[in-house]
């Protein structure tokens, strides 16, 4: 599964079969759909990558990340502090 389509036509928001999320440029494995869950926002939401080397951040704000890809530098969105699903837990 490629991750993510910014211009409409993101076909995996709500898709929650079992898979791997990687990188629409490079194939570096990103997310488990393991870890996503449902939200309100136009992309899918994640808790957590699958390694530490996943993704690049740089802090933005002091609640949101620019999250590129780990491997390519590919953008992907943004890691928001505190918006997960549940108290304590950020959202990719």
């Amino acid at each position: 599964m490629s991750f993510c389509q910014f211009f409409g036509g993101e076909i995996y928001k709500d898709h929650f079969k079992p898979g791997m999320y990687v990188c629409s440029k490079c194939n570096h494995p990103l997310f488990s759909s393991r870890s996503k869950f449902a939200h309100s926002s136009p992309w899918p939401a994640f808790t957590d990558t699958i390694r530490e080397d996943s993704v690049t951040k740089m802090m933005e704000t002091l609640t949101a990340f620019k999250v590129l890809c780990g491997k390519c530098g590919n953008g992907l969105g943004h890691e928001f502090v505190n918006d997960g699903p549940e108290e304590g837990v950020s959202r990719f």
